[in-house]
């Protein structure tokens, strides 16, 4: 029988082709809240405009879309660090396997969200739509991206049963996202291949990293349990000043003074930040647990 290894690529894998294979018009029927049309969209946020050849390309929020491409191509070096480092240690790879996806998920998300948005859009519409098969493709690497360093976790902080519960778990959570992201993408349903949806499946996992590494720490005072329990803290504290930048409402206050600093750019800045301590502090240390207890084929 195969492992959950296995399992999870080829869940994984099944599933894009699946939404590579239906149709993406079903986005239509979603036009962005609040109403905007594609002169409206432009005059909501900053953008500059360059000529090539004889057409002109807009880049929607450029300072973002710098920060967030830099962020992308940092977390993919870091993810392809430990897979040089990796030696035998399937920790180590899990974990590369976890940033390369973190860091394509920001280059789709930056590439949505903000560079492209007007054209992916809003070009040849009247009212711009909400998301895009870029945004999906960011949603469903993400979670592919938290449930991959579970496996490593698992790796990592975990022998026997337990290991193969985090493995198992690691597996379900990701099938179940999949299914309920075609769902989504299908009907569609708006909360379901929305970025609140990711928070609901992503946070178990985040709560399951700090549980384990606090108790592993209390009771064995390792280094790597304090090395991860600091990733897991600061992942916390940027996506919570995330969310307070964005409910703060300066974003807009200093867009219309001409400076362009946004919500995403705390995050942004703060994931460029982890992804150094990641490097740094966890890369190192992180080695299997028990290299001989592999993870379980049935």
């Amino acid at each position: 029988m195969t492992n959950p290894e296995t399992r999870l690529k080829r869940a994984f894998g099944l599933v894009l082709v699946f939404l590579v294979l239906t149709g993406c018009n079903q986005f239509d029927s979603i036009p962005y809240t609040p109403r905007q049309t594609p002169e409206t969209w432009l005059g909501i946020q900053p953008f500059v405009e360059f000529q090539i050849a004889s057409s002109t390309l807009l880049v929607v929020q450029p300072t973002t879309t710098a920060l967030v491409y830099l962020l992308g191509m940092v977390t993919i070096g870091v993810g392809v660090y430990f897979l040089r480092i990796r030696e035998a240690q399937h920790s180590r790879r899990w974990w590369g396997i976890a940033l390369l996806l973190w860091g394509i998920g920001a280059l789709l998300a930056g590439t949505s969200y903000e560079a492209f948005s007007y054209q992916i859009k809003c070009v040849g519409r009247e009212v711009c739509i909400w998301t895009s098969w870029w945004e999906i493709g960011y949603l469903v690497v993400s979670v592919a991206s938290v449930d991959a360093m579970l496996m490593a976790q698992a790796y990592a902080c975990a022998t026997g049963n337990w290991r193969r519960f985090l493995s198992r778990y690691a597996l379900g959570n990701l099938v179940l996202y999949l299914i309920t992201v075609v769902i989504g993408t299908l009907v569609p349903i708006q909360f379901l291949i929305s970025f609140e949806l990711l928070l609901i499946f992503s946070a178990p996992t985040i709560v399951i990293f700090i549980v384990q590494n606090g108790w592993r720490y209390h009771r064995f005072r390792r280094g790597i349990d304090i090395a991860l329990l600091g990733t897991w803290a600061w992942l916390v504290l940027t996506i919570g000043g995330y969310f307070l930048y964005l409910i703060s409402g300066l974003t807009q206050q200093l867009w219309r003074q001409g400076i362009w600093f946004s919500e995403n750019d705390v995050l942004h800045l703060g994931l460029l930040i982890w992804m150094v301590y990641i490097a740094v502090v966890v890369a190192q240390r992180v080695k299997d647990e028990n290299p001989l207890d592999a993870a379980p084929s049935g």
